[in-house]
């Protein structure tokens, strides 16, 4: 199993500069990623950080992302409506499709280490711009 932390940031929420981030697990080893977009919100940024992180992901593979977002989690996984970002949600369920995918909410900000770093990497992300 392949253990993923997520998180977005938007400094001004809506319509400000935002970043993403990700952390993938695998057999001990570590591997990061991170970018940012202008004139985003925070919604747009957690579930761009879920497909980043998928995208990295080979076909047939087990999954648990972890996330601070609800909203994340309950859209895709069909328990509410995706009212907004259907571009986005798109892109998740194409590259969502071939993986066995658990999500994990973690409470955001209650020093879970991993957490933390995807955290922090895009608030960082979101500053650059």
């Amino acid at each position: 199993m392949i253990t993923i932390y997520t998180d977005g940031s938007c400094i001004i929420n809506p319509n400000g500069p935002g970043g993403w981030a990700i952390c993938i697990i695998e057999n001990n080893i570590e591997f990061v990623l991170s970018g940012n977009h202008d004139n985003t919100t925070n919604n747009r940024m957690e579930l761009t950080a879920i497909v980043e992180a998928l995208s990295c992901v080979k076909k047939n593979t087990d999954c648990k992302i972890y996330t601070d977002s609800q909203l994340c989690i309950n859209c895709a996984t069909g328990k509410w409506k995706r009212k907004a970002n259907t571009d986005l949600w798109e892109l998740y369920d194409k590259v969502s499709k071939d993986k066995n995918i658990i999500f994990e909410w973690v409470k955001g900000h209650s020093g879970n280490y991993y957490n933390e770093i995807v955290d922090k990497l895009a608030y960082n992300e979101a500053k650059k711009i």
